[in-house]
């Protein structure tokens, strides 16, 4: 398959080396001093509500990790049992990402995700970590959060248009939400986790996270490195970028996806696009949303260019190239296609309230900008190392709300002092966590974490063939790491976990990396 990879890996390199840090990494120590012990407190098990099979409970934990004694948030959480007590390790506590997903619904979905012999061996535990769905989520006034401008910004006016309203938007959802608004990053989460372990009675954690889930699991090796007995992390976060670094490489990584995308279409006659000049429709498409002429079919609703970007990136997350190509045919006055997905990005909410995840973003990440001209340098360099998507539409679409927003958790280089060995995982050509990350993750964690590469396409490599499926399991079940440099070619795909996924398109309009409410 053509492709620039190895263009777009050289420049990945670049950044990593340029662009790393965030300056805020000097004020780390404010969030790794305290509440270093756990009260053991037990969960009161009962069949969930949604699904009989699976057992639900809440944790209390503290609000404020720093005043262990003070107000208090439940924590919802979820469990399988083993499916065979006798060969029965412990627990499996998982997180499918976000900020914004349930790990009470990932145990739900357990069964379609995970091998059967994962299952057998391990009680599959997930949580909401706080601010999220079921564990007291983040809520704002939907009258005032109607009134968000577009997040892609044009003009000086645009900036000082989102300076005014996100001071009103955080000081409504502070209100809205309580005490717990200003704790909800990655610390807090993975203290939270410590007290779910304790809680679990398990001596060490054993954990697979995925995507905004590794990032649980890196703040978890930070502050309890030797309470770790494993940690699988899939598709990686990279907690050292800064703003230019995030933006960049995001940036790179859809546009290597698209590329990915069509060199595809360009060799295989199923693509509905094949033998058409599938960048000449796509830029036509983009200028003609830019005039304001784009309409998606199925609503009649004006499309933004952010919103025809959000194709380039869902699309290539599974991936799901037919549907990809199918939806850009139809946008370009072809027939619908056979699925067609929701249109993307955010869009106004109904009822009172508007949960907002995006402020777990704001603070683990500092996404500020001073200006207007700081915002458009940094537009420049994603459009100049992105030609045809541009910009990546996740980051784009939060950045502006992190304004007049504190980064509780600052951007620093990941430290891991522990003896158990880390096993991070990820494909080449993800759109949403760029290899790099996993890579950059991997180096920061030292000797003890190991980097698995998938040689494919798409965003979470377990389950997507059996090479890696398997190291993964063997992973967390004998805490055997495979040598450093280990790759996985594309190859069979392990049949019991892609049964149920093959019954609904891997397009994830439900589970998007990163929140966007309208999708929902």
């Amino acid at each position: 398959m053509r492709s620039r990879f190895s263009l777009v890996a050289a420049a990945f390199l670049a950044l990593a080396t340029v662009l790393p840090v965030s300056a805020a990494h000097a004020d780390t120590g404010t969030t790794r001093t305290t509440a270093d012990t756990v009260t053991a407190d037990t969960i009161a098990w009962a069949p969930c509500e949604e699904v009989p099979e699976a057992e639900c409970g809440t944790l209390s934990v503290p609000i404020d990790w720093s005043k262990p004694a003070g107000a208090k948030v439940d924590i919802a959480v979820a469990r399988r049992k083993a499916t065979d007590p006798a060969a029965r390790i412990g627990s499996l506590v998982i997180n499918p990402g976000g900020p914004g997903g349930s790990g009470v619904e990932a145990v739900y979905d357990a069964p379609g995700s995970y091998t059967e012999e994962l299952q057998r061996r391990f009680d599959i535990v997930g949580f909401d970590p706080r601010g999220v769905g079921r564990s007291h989520p983040v809520i704002c006034s939907a009258s005032v959060y109607n009134q968000m401008p577009h997040t892609v910004m044009k003009s000086q006016a645009d900036f000082d248009a989102w300076n005014t309203f996100t001071k009103q938007l955080h000081a409504d959802c502070r209100a809205r939400t309580g005490p717990l608004y200003d704790h909800v990053d990655s610390t807090d989460v993975a203290r939270d986790l410590d007290a779910l372990r304790a809680a679990l009675g398990e001596e060490k954690l054993t954990y697979y996270g995925i995507s905004y889930g590794t990032l649980i699991g890196q703040m978890y090796a930070e502050l309890f490195p030797g309470r770790v007995r494993a940690l699988g992390l899939d598709s990686n976060m990279d907690h050292s970028l800064g703003v230019a670094g995030f933006l960049s490489t995001e940036a790179l990584a859809v546009e290597d996806a698209f590329d990915q995308f069509v060199g595809w279409c360009e060799q295989d006659t199923s693509c509905v696009l094949h033998g058409q000049d599938v960048r000449a429709i796509w830029k036509s498409l983009r200028e003609k949303a830019q005039r304001g002429e784009l309409v998606y079919p199925s609503t009649g609703t004006k499309m933004t260019e952010l919103q025809l970007i959000y194709n380039a990136a869902l699309g290539n997350e599974g991936p799901d190239w037919q549907t990809l190509s199918q939806v850009i045919n139809w946008l370009n006055g072809g027939a619908e296609p056979e699925w067609a997905p929701p249109l993307p990005g955010r869009g106004p909410v109904e009822g009172d309230v508007a949960e907002l995840p995006t402020t777990i973003l704001c603070q683990d990440y500092n996404l500020r900008v001073r200006n207007y001209t700081e915002y458009a340098a940094l537009m420049r360099v994603s459009n100049a190392l992105a030609p045809d998507t541009r910009y990546h539409p996740y980051p784009i679409d939060d950045l502006p709300i992190c304004m007049n927003y504190p980064t509780t958790n600052p951007p620093h280089a990941l430290k891991y002092t522990g003896d158990a060995p880390l096993l991070l995982g990820n494909s080449l050509h993800d759109p949403a966590t760029p290899w790099i990350w996993s890579a950059n993750a991997a180096r920061q964690l030292g000797s003890k974490a190991v980097l698995l590469t998938y040689e494919g396409w798409g965003h979470r490599i377990y389950g997507k063939d059996k090479c890696q499926t398997d190291i993964f399991d063997e992973y967390l079940i004998s805490l055997k790491v495979p040598p450093h440099g280990t790759s996985c070619a594309v190859g069979t795909p392990e049949e019991s976990l892609l049964k149920q996924r093959s019954q609904r398109p891997a397009w994830p309009t439900d589970r998007l990396s990163w929140a966007a409410p309208g999708t929902k």
